[in-house]
C-alpha cells in the first residue's frame, strides 16, 4: 500500500476534483513534470496557471549542461545537475511516448571555446576545475575545434568538448508535458493563485518560479535574462551547442534542426522584462565573433525572462518548515530545464511515499536558515502567470 504525506487524501472518485490529492501552482516545466509524474501514479492532480509556459521557460534555450554549468563553490548543485542530465534520455523518450510530441532532445554535445588568449585563460581555469570534479572535459586545439565545426571563427584560440552536455527545445517540452499531464488525468485550471489559502488539496506544490516568494515567503529573487532567436535560411551551419568567451563576453548558441538558433544570455539583477538595444548588440557581437555566419541569419525574436534565483543559486525542494503539506519546487535559477526530470521524480516520490530521497537533503528550505520569510508581494504578471511577482525589495538572474 502506498504511504503518503500528511494531509494527502487517497481514493474516492478519480474524476472528482473537489479535494484533489495534489495541487500544483505553476505550469512551467517543473510544475507540469511534477503533475505528470503524480497523475501517472494515480493521484488526482490539478495545476493552477492561466498561461502555461509563459514564465522563464519561454525565454530559455534548453541547454542540458551539467559540465559547462559546473561552477566554483557549487559542488552539491553540480551533483544534482549530473544526476538529472543522466535521466534526460529516458525522460525524453517516455515523455514523447506519453504525449506524441518530439521534445527536440539532441545529444551532439557542447563545444566550449575561447576567442582570445585572455578568454582562453579564463575558460581553461574553469575547465580545470570541472576536470577536477571528474567531469568529462576534452581539451581541443583550434584545428580540432574547426574539424568538428568548420563554421567556427578561424580566430579561435582553443576550446574543449563536453560530450554529455545536450539540449532540448523548452517550448516543445512545455507542450509535451501539458499533453502528457492531461492524458494521465491531470486537470489544468486557468486561474492565478494569489494566496495558498485559495488552494484546496492534500498536498500543494509551489512551482511558480520567481513568483514563489509571494506565496511562501521563501527568498526567491527574479534575475533578468535577455535572449535572441535567429533563423538560418536552411539548417544552421553547425550542430553542436557552442558556449564561449568572446573578448570577455560570455555567450551561447544553440542550433535546432529547423533552422532556429538561440543566442543568449544576459544575467541582470533586475526585475523588468524590457529588451534593450545594448544587450542585443553585445549578444550579437559575441555570437558573430564565434560563428561569423550567424550575421546573415534572420533575427526573429528578442525576449527577456526572469529566472527564479535562490541565495545560493540552487533549487529549493521539499516541505516548508512547519507546513509539511506545502512543498516547494522553485529557485532553479538557470537550471530549470536540465533539473526537470530529477525534480519531478523527487517531489512525486515524496508525495506518494512520504519518504524523502537522500538527494533532497542539500536542497530543502531549511538550509536557508531562519528569518527568511518576507511579506506578500503585489501582483505583477511580468514574473509569470501563476502568481504575483516579488516586490523590488526582493530583487537581486539565465
Amino acid at each position: 500500500m502506498v504511504s503518503k504525506l500528511p494531509g494527502t487524501p487517497r481514493g474516492g472518485n478519480r474524476n472528482s476534483l473537489s479535494t484533489p490529492d495534489v495541487a500544483v501552482v505553476g505550469a512551467g516545466p517543473i510544475g507540469l513534470a511534477i503533475a505528470w509524474r503524480c497523475a501517472a501514479r494515480g493521484l488526482r492532480v490539478v495545476v493552477h496557471d492561466p498561461d502555461p509556459g509563459s514564465g522563464a521557460v519561454h525565454a530559455a534555450a534548453g541547454m542540458l549542461a551539467p559540465v559547462a554549468e559546473a561552477y566554483f563553490g557549487e559542488h552539491e548543485l553540480t551533483g544534482l545537475l549530473t544526476e538529472s542530465a543522466a535521466r534526460w534520455p529516458a525522460f525524453a523518450a517516455e515523455l514523447a511516448a506519453a504525449s506524441g510530441t518530439d521534445v527536440g532532445y539532441r545529444s551532439e554535445g557542447t563545444l566550449m571555446v575561447g576567442l582570445t588568449t585572455d578568454d582562453l585563460a579564463v575558460a581553461r581555469r574553469l575547465w580545470a576545475y570541472q576536470q577536477g570534479l571528474g567531469l568529462p572535459v576534452t581539451p581541443l586545439r583550434p584545428s580540432e575545434l574547426r574539424d568538428r565545426e568548420p563554421a567556427l571563427s578561424p580566430r579561435m584560440r582553443g576550446g574543449a568538448y563536453a560530450g554529455t552536455d545536450h539540449q532540448v527545445d523548452p517550448r516543445r517540452l512545455v507542450s509535451a508535458l501539458r499533453t502528457a499531464t492531461e492524458r494521465a488525468g491531470g486537470v489544468l485550471v486557468p486561474t492565478p493563485v494569489q494566496q495558498l489559502t485559495e488552494v484546496t488539496a492534500g498536498t500543494t506544490v509551489v512551482a511558480a518560479g520567481c513568483g514563489s516568494a509571494a506565496l511562501t515567503g521563501l527568498p526567491v529573487r527574479p534575475v533578468k535574462g535577455q535572449v535572441l532567436r535567429l533563423r538560418a535560411p536552411g539548417a544552421p551551419g553547425f550542430q553542436h551547442v557552442i558556449r564561449g568567451f568572446a573578448d570577455g563576453e560570455q555567450v551561447y548558441l544553440v542550433p535546432r534542426p529547423d533552422g532556429e538558433v538561440v543566442v543568449g544570455a544576459t544575467s541582470e539583477e533586475r526585475t523588468d522584462t524590457m529588451v534593450t538595444s545594448g544587450a542585443v548588440l553585445r549578444l550579437l557581437r559575441a555570437a558573430t565573433d564565434l560563428v561569423p555566419e550567424v550575421a546573415e541569419y534572420e533575427l526573429v525574436e528578442a525576449v527577456a525572462g526572469l529566472r527564479p534565483g535562490s541565495p545560493d543559486n540552487a533549487p529549493i525542494l521539499g516541505p516548508l518548515p512547519g507546513r509539511p503539506a506545502v512543498l516547494a519546487a522553485t529557485g532553479h535559477h538557470r537550471h530549470g530545464v536540465v533539473l526537470t526530470p530529477v525534480t519531478a521524480d523527487l517531489i512525486a516520490d515524496l508525495i506518494s511515499t512520504g519518504t524523502p530521497d537522500p538527494l533532497l537533503a542539500a536542497f530543502t528550505p531549511e538550509r536557508l536558515g531562519p528569518g527568511r520569510s518576507r511579506p506578500p508581494a503585489t501582483a505583477d504578471p511580468a514574473c509569470g502567470s501563476a502568481v504575483p511577482r516579488p516586490t523590488p525589495l526582493e530583487e537581486s538572474w539565465n
